[in-house]
């Protein structure tokens, strides 16, 4: 059983600040904390200095921790960090080499030598990276370590093994739970190069006394080993019973989900996250968002905008509205540049073209999770910043055909919280602590008639897709085919 008198501590590396949140069982926020963090683009390279990690998180920890009623014991915590991060560090730990983060794309050539070797990995994945680090830094007992290993090391003062969730992208086998040794031999991976493994919420060790003093955190605090930072939010959603699904609306567009099997993808776009009681979390990561208003609108107010843009319902445009070059979910298309067919009125109409083009991506997403035979008969849960806009909620259920829950806390580090708390009662389901600590605000219905007026301009956007080569023709004609049912129909 989980503590009732405990707090439990949720950090979240992200990649814009580190985020601490201290929980109770049943949700309560008793502090928050965050501090700032930075890095360095230039071109397809993405960097963080990793050292910045850990001082960022004794300043959020202290905030956090600050507000907590005197004398609350911290039954533990666990750590959340972007999916893809790596860097290397020396035998003690200790950084030898910048972070690569998540979306760091200098590793094509070494991707393509893994897919070679009989890996599905992306490019942007952590085990392309490793082999980038492995040819720039040579000599010495190097170890590669994923983002929260640097920062579970500094807290328990010894590198710790890493967790299978953020061992996914670095090539480790969830299936079979172990690491490819047969393809990493042929890679001239070093054999001590990578860490042992862990499944998530097993215990990693505790708090020490310098770390105790650094962060505020309690000396003897138990450590829990973690998950990515989206399966981190989809704890937070509450999205863990199968069928059901988490759809995070940030700069981009996420969609995890929970499955007794995993969903097997022969384009190697949906990928499967192994939760703590052995069920699958398949998911992908599109490049369609958020982040397409702010590039066209840099100076909007998006609840002035949003008003203004129900004027076009459906818009006069049809928008795929891609933050970058490049689409990765619901297919593969390296060559894939944002779209725009037609000619908005207005400002207002470009805004709801892009507004409803981000809810057209979602629902080919679901359509492409249909037509893998994934189960989509639960519940479906709106988080990230996109979230934030009733409009936008309302706008994207009505597309969807299906009602969606909105909860009031979404953050990745309270999905940490909730991890701790299941690995320290060693019992029972993550899906029950989390459904404890998710309070939902609001369940969005879609209205009436609604979903059947965006379905000519959904179908049209779908046959364009597929005319440029980036959709397959069986996807659309399965997205075609699901016009007529909401996005949960078998």
């Amino acid at each position: 059983m989980v503590d009732e008198g405990a707090g439990w501590l949720g950090i979240d590396l992200g990649t814009q600040s580190v985020r601490v949140l201290l929980v109770t069982a049943d949700g309560t926020v008793l502090g928050s904390g965050s501090a700032p963090l930075t890095g360095r683009r230039d071109g397809v390279r993405h960097e963080q200095d990793p050292l910045r990690w850990w001082s960022a998180l004794c300043t959020a920890s202290r905030a956090a921790l600050g507000s907590a009623p005197r004398h609350l014991p911290v039954g533990g915590l666990a750590v959340c960090g972007t999916s893809g991060t790596v860097l290397l560090t020396d035998g003690s730990g200790r950084p030898v080499s910048p972070a690569l983060m998540y979306d760091d794309g200098r590793a094509k050539a070494e991707a393509a030598r893994a897919r070679w070797a009989g890996l599905a990995v992306q490019d942007t994945w952590a085990l392309p990276k490793a082999l980038w680090l492995l040819g720039e830094y040579d000599g010495g007992a190097l170890r590669l370590a994923h983002q929260p290993d640097l920062i579970v090391s500094r807290l328990t003062g010894e590198p710790p093994p890493a967790d299978s969730s953020h061992a996914l992208k670095t090539g480790y086998d969830l299936a079979g739970d172990r690491w490819p040794q047969t393809a990493l031999v042929e890679l001239g991976v070093p054999e001590d190069l990578l860490p042992s493994v862990v499944h998530p919420g097993a215990r990693l060790g505790e708090v020490g006394p310098a770390a105790a003093d650094a962060t505020g955190i309690p000396a003897g605090t138990p450590v829990f080993a973690g998950m990515t930072d989206g399966c981190a939010a989809q704890i937070a959603s509450g999205a863990l019973r199968p069928g059901s699904w988490n759809s995070v609306l940030g700069t981009t567009l996420v969609l995890k989900g929970a499955a007794r099997d995993p969903v097997r993808d022969p384009a190697g776009v949906v990928y499967n996250h192994r939760a703590p009681d052995g069920t699958w979390l398949p998911g992908g990561a599109s490049s369609v968002g958020a982040g397409a208003l702010s590039a066209r609108f840099p100076d909007a107010d998006p609840a002035g905008m949003d008003p203004r843009a129900a004027a076009y319902e459906p818009s006069r445009a049809v928008a795929y509205p891609l933050v970058s070059p490049g689409e990765r979910f619901p297919f593969r298309a390296p060559e894939a540049t944002p779209l725009i067919l037609g000619d908005p009125a207005e400002d207002a109409d470009l805004w709801a073209a892009l507004l409803q083009g981000v809810g057209f991506a979602e629902r080919l997403c679901l359509d492409y999770l249909h037509h893998l035979g994934a189960p989509l008969d639960g519940t479906l849960t709106f988080t990230g910043g996109g979230a934030r806009s009733p409009y936008w909620n309302q706008l994207r259920a009505d597309i969807l055909g299906r009602p969606a829950r909105v909860p009031e806390q979404t953050e990745p580090a309270l999905g940490m919280a909730a991890l701790a708390a299941y690995g320290a009662s060693a019992a029972g389901a993550l899906a029950d602590v989390a459904e404890r600590m998710v309070r939902v605000r609001t369940v969005v219905e879609p209205r009436p008639g609604r979903t059947a007026a965006f379905a000519e301009p959904y179908a049209r956007l779908v046959d364009a897709l597929r005319d440029r080569g980036w959709l397959p023709a069986p996807v659309a004609a399965h997205a075609h085919s699901r016009l007529s049912r909401d996005t949960s129909a078998s």
